[in-house]
């Protein structure tokens, strides 16, 4: 499979799997009161003045491209165990440093556990459904075998 066409399923990927499993996720926890954010955010985030669900679907793509690289680098390895390893664990760490350090925000969210774990599982279904769905294009596109 050539690397554009790895990068636009992995990006596509991404994009439906925040939309998908990432807000999914986040829906269920905030209707089961575990979270005070609903889903499908639409204020605006900078520095483009963008709504906040279009930045979280641009990242959700880049993160996905990240995994179907993996996934072509390694075709081996299961599509669901890489997804949820690099959105369970990349994305957070990733969030609870770089990002959080980019922000002004504590380090490693404080260490506060509820913090962890919520990420840890919005997350870790972003990249478990980002793995279902390249898993499912590589069976029903002969091409990106």
């Amino acid at each position: 499979m050539t690397a554009l066409r790895v990068a636009a399923t992995g990006f596509a990927a991404g994009v439906l799997s925040v939309l998908m499993f990432h807000q999914g996720t986040v829906a269920l926890l905030h209707l089961a009161g575990m979270l005070p954010n609903p889903a499908f955010p639409m204020r605006p985030v900078g520095p483009f003045a963008v709504p906040q669900l279009a930045s979280l679907a641009f990242w959700g793509g880049i993160w996905g491209i990240a995994i179907a690289a993996i996934l072509a680098a390694r075709p081996a390895w299961p599509p669901l165990l890489v997804g949820l390893l690099v959105g369970g664990l990349g994305c957070v760490l990733v969030g609870f440093t770089l990002v959080a350090a980019l922000r002004g925000q504590p380090l490693m969210a404080g260490y506060d556990l509820n913090r962890w774990w919520r990420s840890a599982l919005i997350n870790g279904a972003y990249g478990w459904g980002v793995g279902l769905l390249l898993l499912v294009a590589r069976r029903a596109v002969p091409a990106l075998r």
